[in-house]
């Protein structure tokens, strides 16, 4: 019989806990815990972590789960490794869902960078106005540059200080849209983009903005992860699960 772990926490991994539910697929769905005010789901759902790899694999023998599927952000990369690593060990099947990641097109001025540092080394000596939209969890390595004034976009408020000297905090939780991040942008004059390539569209509409308004952008390239049977849309998480995809939700 089968018995799933979802790894959540994006809009995708929503949309295929609706299918699972929808065909009556027994499986649990688990949140890192990272926002306050998580999208409810409608299956048993778990919140936290597992303990690392010898954590998670126990945690899959004892709830007797029979296949994973990671939906987790493109950039939760330690989840994801762990996930590789326990269903290796344990000889579990495992999918992973990855949203086809932004391409640069006519217009836009992206300058691609590795991780979080290089971002920090890319960003100019003279004082500009920065959007970080690359989440809560890595804003302080740009402590390094407290020159520039920077606005962020947080899903929740922060909780105490920021390590950032001149920041300004928007509490928004998408999807956005062009229009709304073109009036912030412009309302807020920011000259310079940070972001992650996290792909999809509940995020793209920043990058559509600043095409239109020739705002160059730092894009911080994915992680590369260990080899693994990958899905590209919902009908793949099925199929992978041996279920059929043409039922809606």
């Amino acid at each position: 019989m089968t018995r799933v772990l979802l790894l959540g926490g994006t809009a995708e991994a929503s949309v295929i806990a609706r299918r699972f539910a929808a065909q009556g697929i027994d499986a649990v769905y688990s949140y890192a815990g990272r926002t306050g005010a998580p999208v409810a789901q409608p299956l048993p759902t778990r919140v936290g972590g597992f303990g690392g790899v010898e954590g998670l694999s126990a945690w899959l023998v004892a709830e007797r789960i029979t296949h994973m599927v990671d939906a987790t952000h493109p950039f939760a990369a330690g989840m994801s490794r762990n996930a590789i690593a326990a269903a290796a060990a344990t000889g579990l099947p495992l999918c992973g869902y990855e949203r086809a990641a932004w391409e640069a097109g006519e217009g836009d001025d992206w300058t691609h960078v590795a991780d979080i540092e290089a971002a920090v080394d890319a960003l100019p000596e003279e004082p500009c106005r920065v959007f970080l939209a690359i989440g809560r969890q890595t804003i302080s390595a740009f402590a390094a540059k407290p020159w520039h004034q920077y606005l962020l976009r947080l899903v929740d408020p922060p909780e105490g200080r920021l390590p950032l000297p001149d920041a300004e905090i928007v509490v928004a939780r998408g999807p956005f849209t062009e229009a709304g991040d073109l009036k912030l942008l412009k309302t807020r004059r920011v000259n310079l983009i940070v972001t992650k390539n996290s792909g999809g569209d509940g995020a793209r509409a920043k990058l559509d903005a600043a095409r239109a308004l020739r705002i160059p952008v730092i894009m911080i390239d994915r992680p590369v992860l260990p080899p693994r049977r990958i899905a590209r849309e919902v009908a793949d998480v099925m199929a992978f699960l041996g279920h059929p995809a043409d039922l809606g939700v």
